[in-house]
């Protein structure tokens, strides 16, 4: 049976509040199907990819914690820990404290029984030289036979034991004190110390570029085989590669003044006196031009859906073109787009991205209900949307379907809570000044390419208000805080509602306060052509814009009622002119298809029509003094003929008048996404629920219930009387899996039988090794059909290749 990890040993004797604190920072380790017990919760925290994930979550003073402890090679006493980062009083052990609690918080270090600070094994692998020290003496030493210990214990001066582990045992005793270390080093020869106080500042010494496997290693260096003699450095049992300086060795060579570096508190940023008042009247303004111009944005993506480029993603023309419509700059477009996209009111349809029947809903919505929803998704958005660029200063397409990234939401985790710790009252001077705040407060978070730290998202917190006046405002803390409801109560506490009427001049223009209603958004883009959008739209009248309504089928009594209703004084007399005259010329010449024929009332302006130079490309010939015929088809006709001034309506096979009404497009709810954090099979999902706060999870609820169950739940064994497996699925995948722990089979099969997306790590015919978001999964033994996010297509795999799981 498999002994018990001092992990799980230590969370089992947790309390209920304090196991529910470590739910709640690793919560994919409580990703469905939940843990059974304690041991299986303590697997699954040790794992490399759940590791992964919670390193980025960690501030600076944590991971100066943890890579000295890596350093000392655990497990290793606090006093050590306390004597390496000199914080063993004062301030700076309270500190040092606090940072172990938070890595205990994350379940990464903990204490075991017997005095003794232990970390998960992977995460003593995320450094490949903790402080610039090679492994621990004990590691080194693997492989070493006894005879050799009794050398190196012979040439200190130390009378070998009988047993190689007393040896091995004394050896390490030794070496344990910096004193004997440094003693011994001051006999040495001159060109051995050169060696090993040039080795132990350095950092551990990598193998020459010419060796290659199988060959003989190089020559010693000068003086190594005396230091060699007596365990100082070590050379690889094969005799491959440069001898390396056990960890011990260089810390005593370091000497006693030398510390590892420990910043426990935040760098200083320069302050500015703000007031309440004052943060939220800029917030209010931002946030409102936003929600105005992602309006704009999504509606003219209605109008027309934008097309995708072949390699996947909305392209610069297209990202112009929809900025251009929406009056919008780039960084507008982009963020509305990625936003909008991850809340669902956008979908990938075939060639194109298509609003989808969600974004109808939300367009009917007030401006505080639109930004709410948009903002969430920008909280958990899994990527940087205004990153325009690459690091080769290539430009970026939008909605790309780039891979999670983790560091870009812990990014933004990070401005917020190096924004929540300003003083009350206080905002930073420059917005970039957060820059290094966010460096210390999630140093593994991704910063911005181009050298300034995090530009690109506190320039977002900017824009959607988010960050004002150098402070957090109240949409920030409740995003940070995680409170839903409360975040919707600021929005509509601080964007005004949507304005339902406008002010119409006697320059053909209509001016809107504010963001304007959907529905006074439609009417005005129907029968005018948007000029500027902000905190005041504008819409300038034309004959061509009333024409374009009176194609849509639309009156002019029915014009003139429905601007009349939504204008804040009585309609001008020169638009009132101007529908009359438009609705005048309206239709005074018919086309009907044949291919086609132009008929009317009035045999002059046929005649004139006929005898027109630039219509003569349409081949027009008159049969009769009021029907001509063209050699072209109906559209084309009917648009030289507009191109030129003439009025024209199509008719239909019936000769009634031809409503020009184009229904805009919608995307199907079945369309694959793009982005591993959303299943490819199923309807779209609306937006992510907030990091913070969210009623679909309960750790204190989870942690009661692992505490009352049995420690270590028993893997099934059908076959040798163990305990029956939860579901066919999960024999059937263990049955094949055979490099998957249950633990592991029991996500897999979960995963198929709710049809949820899965990373795996799989490994190719080939070796290759990679990892990989699948969806649409459908269970075919020997093997896995599903969807694969990595290579945008439908993949069959091997069971037996995956060789670990781990939640999207």
């Amino acid at each position: 049976m498999k002994s018990r990890s001092t992990l799980a040993t230590w969370l089992d004797g947790l309390d209920g509040c304090r196991l529910a604190r470590v739910l709640e920072t690793r919560r994919d380790a409580a990703s469905p199907p939940e843990p059974r017990s304690v041991g299986e919760l303590a697997d699954r925290l040790q794992r490399p990819g759940s590791v992964a994930l919670a390193l980025p979550q960690l501030a600076l003073p944590h991971l100066q914690v943890a890579e000295a402890l890596a350093a000392l090679g655990a497990p290793a006493s606090r006093d050590a820990l306390a004597e390496l980062l000199e914080a063993a009083d004062g301030e700076a052990a309270r500190e040092l404290d606090a940072a172990l609690e938070a890595l205990a918080d994350h379940a990464l270090v903990w204490p075991d029984g017997a005095g003794k600070l232990r970390m998960a094994g992977p995460l003593r692998q995320a450094w490949d030289a903790p402080l610039g020290l090679d492994a621990p003496l004990e590691e080194l030493l693997t492989g070493t036979t006894s005879d050799e210990l009794r050398g190196m214990l012979a040439a200190l001066g130390v009378k070998p034991p009988g047993s190689k582990a007393q040896r091995l045992a004394a050896l390490m005793e030794h070496h344990g004190d910096p004193e004997r270390i440094l003693s011994v080093v001051a006999t040495a020869p001159a060109a051995t110390r050169k060696l090993l106080e040039g080795r132990a500042g350095a950092g551990p010494a990598r193998p020459a570029r010419f060796i290659m496997f199988g060959s003989p290693g190089p020559d010693l260096e000068p003086g190594a085989r005396w230091a060699l003699e007596r365990g100082l450095l070590v050379q690889d049992r094969h005799r491959y590669g440069p001898a390396r300086m056990p960890a011990e060795v260089a810390l005593a060579l370091r000497g006693p003044g030398w510390h590892a570096p420990f910043q426990a508190v935040p760098p200083s940023v320069g302050l500015a006196p703000v007031t309440p008042r004052e943060v939220d009247r800029e917030a209010s303004a931002v946030a409102s031009a936003f929600a105005a111009g992602a309006a704009s944005v999504l509606s003219a993506c209605s109008a027309t859906a934008p097309a995708r480029l072949k390699s996947g993603g909305i392209g610069a023309r297209e990202l112009a073109r929809i900025g251009k419509a929406a009056q919008a700059d780039d960084t507008v477009v982009r963020l509305t787009l990625e936003t909008a996209y991850a809340a669902g009111l956008l979908a990938r349809d075939c060639d194109r991205v298509a609003p989808t029947e969600a974004y109808d809903a939300w367009a009917a919505q007030e401006p505080p209900e639109q930004f709410a929803v948009l903002l969430q998704a920008w909280w958990n958005l899994p990527l940087t949307p205004t990153q325009a660029r690459d690091e080769d200063n290539k430009a970026l397409p939008a909605l790309g379907g780039a891979p999670p990234c983790n560091g870009c939401v812990q990014a933004r985790h990070g401005l917020l809570a190096s924004a929540a710790r300003l003083p009350t009252g206080q905002g930073v001077r420059v917005a970039s000044d957060l820059g290094p705040l966010v460096a210390w407060h999630r140093p593994l978070a991704d910063s911005s390419p181009d050298g300034t730290p995090f530009a690109t998202v506190i320039q977002e917190a900017e824009l959607l208000g988010v960050l004002a006046r150098g402070a957090l405002s109240a949409f920030g803390i409740h995003l940070w805080t995680g409170d839903a409801e409360r975040l919707g109560i600021e929005c509509r506490r601080l964007l005004p509602s949507a304005a339902a009427t406008a002010r119409i001049g006697a320059d053909l223009t209509a001016v809107v306060t504010g963001t304007p209603s959907a529905r006074l958004a439609s009417l005005l883009d129907s029968v005018a052509d948007r000029e500027t959008n902000g905190t005041a739209s504008v819409w300038r009248f034309s004959p061509g814009s009333v024409r374009r309504a009176l194609d849509a089928g639309r009156t002019p009594e029915d014009i003139t009622a429905d601007l009349a209703a939504v204008a804040a004084e009585p309609l001008p007399q020169p638009l009132s002119y101007l529908i009359t005259d438009t609705a005048r010329s309206h239709g005074r010449v018919r086309i009907a298809p044949a291919a086609c024929v132009l008929h009317g009332d009035e045999p002059a302006l046929l005649a004139e029509l006929a005898a027109h130079r630039k219509l003569a490309k349409l081949g027009l010939r008159q049969l009769a003094p009021t029907v001509l015929i063209s050699r072209s088809p109906l559209d084309a006709t009917l648009a030289a003929l507009r191109a030129e001034g003439y009025a024209p309506v199509a008719e239909t096979d019936e000769g009634t008048v031809r409503i020009e009404k184009t229904r805009p497009r919608r995307a199907a709810a079945c369309v694959p996404a793009p982005r591993g954090s959303r299943a490819r099979g199923g309807g779209r999902t609306a937006a992510p629920s907030m990091a913070k706060g969210s009623a679909a999870f309960d750790p204190s609820a989870l942690a009661t219930r692992l505490l009352a169950a049995p420690a270590t739940a028993p893997e099934p064994a059908p076959f040798e009387g163990g305990v029956p497996f939860a579901t066919d699925t999960e024999e059937i995948v263990a049955g094949w899996a055979k490099r998957l722990p249950y633990t592991d089979v029991r996500q897999l099969a979960h995963a198929i039988d709710a049809a949820h997306a899965i990373a795996v790590e799989y490994v190719a015919a080939s070796g290759n090794r990679t990892v990989r978001t699948l969806s649409r999964l459908e269970l075919d033994p020997p093997y896995l059909e599903a969807w694969c996010h990595l290579r945008e297509d439908e993949r069959v795999f091997t069971l037996s290749r995956i060789h670990g799981v781990m939640p999207t």
